[in-house]
């Protein structure tokens, strides 16, 4: 099986106060950079889901994908990752969001090993952006999409999604306000970087 990934970034970051949240950096290193430094060795190739003007990504020399319906939350960043994976050949989809900097080394063959969909589940939580989702599942996602239902987790469920289990409640952290950015500070500062 061919698994394609997708950084979710399509975010307005309007707790951080608006921006690319991905550019934050913990220790000198951008969220975005610790996400593909994580994610990349696990797929056959990776991509960024963000709208806007794309070149603001040209430095790390990924393909930028704009959603085909903006304003429907993530869902959409994940039909455009399908789309893409699609045209790369790919069997699967492996997504995760720009804002979680302490994902597992071995995120995809969990999620693999769960099922053909799978979404991740630490410390008794769903994590769905964090997800394994068969690209032949295109059609439906676009039919929620259209009937205006934005919920990544009734996508999950109406996808028959496995959980994944993860022991470490860490590696799904995610900044979205700027207490969160120290507590990520700080939490690299522990080793979980």
């Amino acid at each position: 099986m061919q698994i394609s990934g997708v950084i979710l970034a399509g975010g307005t970051a309007r707790r951080m106060g608006g921006g690319d949240k991905g550019r934050l950096e913990i220790s000198g290193v951008s969220l975005l950079v610790r996400v593909i430094q994580r994610l990349e060795p696990q797929v056959a190739g990776l991509a960024l889901s963000a709208n806007g003007a794309p070149e603001r990504f040209a430095d790390l020399g990924l393909p930028v994908m704009p959603d085909e319906t903006p304003d429907r939350g993530p869902l959409a960043g994940v039909l455009a990752g399908l789309d893409w994976a699609r045209g790369q050949g790919a069997d699967a989809l492996v997504t995760a969001p720009a804002d979680t900097p302490f994902l597992p080394a071995d995120l995809v063959p969990r999620l693999r090993r769960a099922g053909p969909v799978a979404i991740a589940h630490s410390g008794g939580r769903d994590h769905p952006t964090c997800g394994l989702w068969a690209v032949a599942l295109a059609p439906l996602l676009r039919e929620r999409l259209d009937a205006g239902d934005r919920r990544l987790m009734a996508f999950a469920d109406a996808a028959g999604a496995a959980r994944a289990e993860f022991d470490d409640d860490r590696a799904f952290f995610n900044v979205n306000t700027p207490e969160d950015l120290a507590r990520a500070e700080a939490l690299a500062e522990e080793g979980a970087a």
